[in-house]
């Protein structure tokens, strides 16, 4: 097939036999193993799906009918499928494609996608409302096997109430999530791809009867009880039909007849309908077919050896330095003791917690994709005095802010929580970036949250926190430490101080984490234009000493807040209004976050930039703010 933006839109491959069937098949592939190639991304679970994605393309009336992929991160090839092949050229960079569903990118992307559970609700949302807008069109959730262990899958599965309500739910078992699927419904899905047989038989004898017609109900009458004693035989039970919601499958994925075959008869029934569908986790690529879960989600890559890229600019991604030395830190802990048990969600790998669970299998629990369950069964753990650490990305904590309050908080329970992923987030988007967790955690009681700048830091707060009666969150960003080679004026166990000499102005940035790196190379630059700078990098921000901080700012001409976490309730408003209730003559001052939106896919120096967080802009905004003389 040539290079032609045609040849992927939608309605065009309606008309392709098989056999350019096939050539569409592997040419999305060679795009999509290219894209994320050079630009990173999100490629097995891509791979995966592409057969299915053109099924659907054929079968259904795309946008009339909805398609809602749920998290989003296996929708490239319908991305390429509705005019977007070009946008590829700059996949999750700045001003490019998103790597997930976005509703501005595309009247084709129908809901917003990024965390797990979503697309049942909002395929039932979307087909109640053309329901009572007299129409006939079909939403449709691709949902992968990994998603069932989240919750609010079953909330959904419990309002598919309607039988004439045109929900078609795709399960894309590929038998892993990120890390490998876990639980009962892990379990459950392998027992349904043993029964292919029955559920073949069912859709043929069904088939059959109703081309009898003289004897048509006495027949099905004996064949309903026939058939019970044969799912008695061959299957105990089936869940979705115990729901009420019709079982088709399971089909081959990768076979596009058969895919088509079982969607356009799950389109006749006109009633919610689970169709499932067996794939391969990294279709067409070798190398992601044999280890599906290192390339779940990639940066940049050779091809041939398969080997990423790194040093690209603006990335220290490719390191997972503090997720590393959180993993090795909780290992040596709990050599000395047998009461610390570490508990992550569906994310082993990505928060370092890989040795720990070979280390200590016992006392690792993975409860996939279920944040809420995860802090709640922390919260258990402790009650029964054990000593939980929770590992989980700062975005995917918010799931379970809830639990974090009444579970934990409220009861006081000594529970560790590694909020990994804090701050900026390069390339997964608006969805993925950590910049919420400050503000939210700080309007929690009795809670500790650390910021460690370095690794000793981290090292130190996880020690500390082994003995814990209460909550403590411990946050840091991805990627490796940035250390700072300069001289540390004063060192304590909240605040760390940098100062740089100068004589024509004063000025005092506060900030903490990977951000004082920044700080401190501005302030280096001023230092070198005579203006005197001091850097406070909080080690913890909260409970935190007002009047100890106060102290080291007060002499000061200007105060910059400097932090990458949103304005609005974040550390900076904290501390002012704490500064201000304790009636403290606060110098002139400035925050500098993100202020009221939610930050796109860029990388992390571009996303710094944007918010004036980088040396460049931190340097700029204390040089416009004060009036040096001439």
């Amino acid at each position: 097939m040539n290079d032609n933006t045609n040849n992927y839109i939608s309605s065009e491959c309606k008309n392709y036999d098989y056999n350019k069937l096939s050539e569409l098949d592997e040419e999305l592939r060679k795009k999509i193993i290219d894209y994320v190639s050079r630009n990173g991304g999100h490629l097995a679970s891509n791979l995966g799906v592409v057969e299915l994605t053109v099924a659907l393309h054929r079968v259904f009336d795309f946008p009339q009918d909805k398609v809602i992929f749920d998290v989003g991160h296996q929708s490239y090839a319908h991305k390429i499928m509705t005019g977007r092949d070009a946008g590829f050229e700059n996949l999750r960079k700045k001003g490019g494609i998103s790597g997930f569903q976005l509703r501005s990118e595309s009247e084709y992307d129908f809901f917003g996608g990024g965390h797990s559970g979503t697309s049942i609700a909002a395929a039932i949302a979307f087909a109640e409302a053309d329901k009572l807008n007299g129409g006939k069109n079909y939403a449709v959730a691709v949902v992968g096997d990994g998603s069932f262990t989240n919750g609010m899958i079953y909330e959904a599965l419990n309002n598919v109430l309607a039988d004439n309500l045109r929900v078609v739910i795709i399960i894309n078992d590929n038998e892993m999530s990120i890390s490998e699927n876990v639980g009962a419904m892990s379990r459950y899905f392998g027992r349904l791809r043993t029964s292919v047989k029955y559920f073949r038989l069912k859709r043929r004898v069904k088939k059959g009867l109703t081309k009898i017609k003289p004897l048509d109900k006495l027949i099905a009458f004996v064949t309903k009880h026939i058939k019970e004693a044969m799912k008695r035989i061959l299957f105990k039970t089936n869940f979705f039909e115990n729901l009420g919601i019709d079982y088709m499958g399971p089909v081959d994925g990768h076979d596009q007849k058969k895919l088509e075959a079982i969607l356009k008869e799950a389109k006749l029934l006109e009633k919610p309908v689970i169709v499932h569908v067996c794939t391969k986790k990294g279709k067409g690529y070798e190398l992601a077919e044999q280890h599906p879960e290192l390339y779940h989600s990639v940066n940049g890559f050779d091809i041939k050896t398969g080997l990423e890229s790194v040093g690209k600019e603006g990335s220290e991604a490719e390191y997972s330095g503090f997720s590393e030395c959180f993993g090795k830190t909780l290992c040596k802990i709990a050599e000395k003791d047998g009461d610390v048990i570490a508990v992550t969600a569906a994310m082993c790998d990505g928060t370092g917690l890989d040795g720990f669970r070979k280390q200590f299998s016992s006392r690792f629990f993975d409860v996939g994709i279920a944040e809420e369950y995860a802090v709640t069964f922390s919260a258990g753990l402790a009650a029964a005095g054990k000593k939980p650490f929770l590992a989980v990305y700062s975005t995917f904590l918010q799931r379970g802010f809830d639990q974090i309050l009444h579970d934990v908080a409220l009861q006081k329970l000594g529970v560790v929580f590694a909020v990994d992923r804090a701050g900026f987030v390069a390339g997964d988007g608006a969805t993925h970036q950590g910049i919420f967790d400050a503000s939210f955690l700080l309007s929690v009681p009795g809670v500790t949250v650390y910021t460690p700048e370095l690794y000793s830091d981290l090292e130190k707060n996880l020690a500390d926190s082994v003995n814990t009666e209460t909550p403590v969150f411990i946050r840091y960003g991805k990627g490796a430490e940035r250390t700072v080679d300069h001289k540390v004026s004063s060192d304590s166990d909240q605040l760390r101080t940098y100062e740089y000499e100068g004589s024509k102005a004063k000025c005092c940035i506060v900030s903490y984490g990977s951000t004082v790196y920044e700080c401190c190379t501005a302030a280096q630059r001023l230092s070198s234009e005579g203006i005197c700078v001091k850097v406070c990098s909080l080690k913890k921000i909260k409970p935190i000493d007002i009047n100890m901080l106060y102290d080291s700012i007060k002499d000061y001409d200007f105060i910059l807040f400097a932090e990458e976490q949103i304005k609005s309730g974040g550390v900076s408003e904290h501390l002012i209004a704490e500064m201000f209730s304790a009636k403290l003559n606060v110098p002139d001052f400035a925050v500098t976050a993100v202020d009221e939106e939610f930050p796109s896919h860029a990388t992390l120096q571009e996303m710094r930039k944007l918010y004036k967080l980088d040396a460049d802009g931190i340097y700029l905004t204390v040089k416009s703010k004060l009036e040096i003389p001439k």
